[in-house]
């Protein structure tokens, strides 16, 4: 059965995690409302997209 020699250290196994972790959305401006929204989406508060109205609130 493989069993591992020696154990792991703190340091190697941290080495080893350090693309482990969260990203940030890229959030951009709505040029209508100037409201945070997800690029390439609806904006959700005013409901317009590329500078026309596409859902209305």
């Amino acid at each position: 059965m493989a069993v591992p020699k020696r154990r792991t250290s703190k340091t190697r196994k941290n080495k080893r995690r350090t693309h482990f972790k969260l990203a940030v959305p890229g959030m951009q401006e709505c040029p209508s409302c100037g409201e945070l929204k997800l690029s390439h989406r609806v904006c959700p508060s005013c409901g317009s997209y590329k500078g026309e109205e596409v859902v209305s609130k």
